[in-house]
């Protein structure tokens, strides 16, 4: 398996991000389709409205966003194992929006993708 890195969405796109993939809910405010240079954008990977909400990006959330989350990611098998698949012949971005670089949905994503 390939490895996988995060990338926020107003981070410049580079050569070997490999296959780039959006998991935000909501696209990024202010990026262009074009600038974003997606593969894909998986929205039911990220989390659900009701979480993002809560979650608010506040770090002292971040360990009960994480296991809600993940709970949440235990109905996305098929996506998580067709993300996985690509993994074999390339590098996954994950691609995110928020600010928070070490806490955010795409870390946790991460996470759960190398363990699954």
């Amino acid at each position: 398996m390939k490895d996988i890195i995060l990338k926020r969405a107003y981070d410049k796109p580079a050569r070997n991000d490999g296959y780039r993939l959006l998991v935000d809910r909501i696209w990024p405010r202010g990026v262009s389709k074009e600038d974003a240079k997606l593969d894909d954008w998986q929205k039911e990977l990220a989390p659900s409205t009701e979480l993002r909400k809560w979650f608010g990006h506040e770090a002292e959330r971040f360990g009960e966003f994480k296991k809600r989350y993940k709970n949440e990611l235990k109905k996305q098998q098929q996506a998580l194992a067709a993300i996985n698949k690509i993994r074999e012949d390339k590098r996954l971005c994950l691609v995110y929006g928020a600010k928070d670089k070490e806490h955010n949905q795409a870390v946790v994503l991460k996470e759960v993708l190398e363990n699954n």
